[in-house]
């Protein structure tokens, strides 16, 4: 996503290859990203979210790991500020991030 590069096709390419994956997210924002450039420091245009805060297209991602019959770990990251500051904050973090990847999984 941050390379503005197709996220799913991966997934098909490299299917025996894929034995973990991490759910996370960010959001791309376009006026920063026209501000600074894609060779900026990637944090100045993008901001690190949890499942559903951002502009992964989870339906499609989740999809492809169903196509492939993906049956590993999944695990959900929170590198989002929002939800960092306090183990209870990490911990609503994860409560609403998991209800979001509950839908596809």
């Amino acid at each position: 996503m941050i390379q503005d590069m197709d996220y799913i096709k991966p997934v098909y390419e490299f299917k025996d290859k894929i034995f973990h994956v991490h759910f996370k997210d960010v959001h791309i924002s376009k006026d920063k990203l026209d501000q600074y450039g894609r060779f900026a420091y990637p944090l100045m245009y993008m901001t690190p979210r949890i499942p559903g805060m951002g502009n992964i297209d989870w339906a499609a991602f989740c999809r492809a790991l169903y196509d492939i019959r993906y049956t590993g770990a999944a695990c959900i990251e929170i590198e989002d500020r929002t939800f960092e500051d306090t183990p209870e904050s990490v911990s609503r973090g994860i409560e609403i991030a998991y209800r979001h990847m509950a839908a596809f999984m």
